[in-house]
């Protein structure tokens, strides 16, 4: 197997300069053009991506988070919610890398196997960065009006963090 993934990229690169050669496409030329249009399209994305990091950071440097997360501990253990994970599900729809951070948090104060650690674990695996995807993806379609996008991702980020400490109480016990 190793030995046809290894010939994979130089065939598809070898089939990819035979069929331009084939059809007279100048590649250089081709290349160049496929260059130009990524660039526009990270120039068209930056704006919404930057205001996005911007406000993680605020929140997040701001005491909001830790304050949001101590408001929120009788609704959290009302749905089942451990408490350590709290903001674990608030910094999850807005940063991959923010909430990558608090998941190691909780990873190394209650460890891996208890069950703040697991439902940390199956809400890392099963939600998404919710506004950072809106951003991009609206961003990159040039969709500007983006009306139902985030407040049914957000019902869906909810059924996720729900489901992991359902799924984890049912199958861990």
């Amino acid at each position: 197997m190793s030995f046809f993934s290894n010939l994979l990229i130089p065939v598809l690169l070898a089939a990819i300069f035979l069929t331009a050669l084939f059809k007279r496409v100048d590649i250089l030329r081709a290349f160049g053009k496929g260059v130009l249009d990524g660039l526009q399209v990270v120039l068209d994305m930056f704006p919404a991506l930057l205001l996005l990091t911007l406000a993680v950071g605020a929140f997040s440097a701001s005491g909001a988070l830790n304050v949001l997360s101590s408001a929120l501990k009788v609704p959290a253990k009302l749905l089942g919610l451990p408490q350590e994970v709290i903001p674990l599900t608030l910094l999850r729809p807005l940063s991959g890398s923010g909430a990558l951070v608090i998941f190691e948090q909780i990873l190394s104060e209650v460890g891996p196997d208890s069950f703040a650690g697991r439902v940390a674990s199956v809400l890392m695996g099963s939600t998404e960065t919710t506004f950072y995807t809106i951003a991009l993806y609206c961003s990159a379609a040039n969709i500007q009006k983006s009306r139902y996008a985030a407040p049914a991702s957000l019902c869906a980020d909810l059924m996720g963090f729900l489901a992991s400490a359902a799924v984890v109480r049912w199958l861990m016990g």
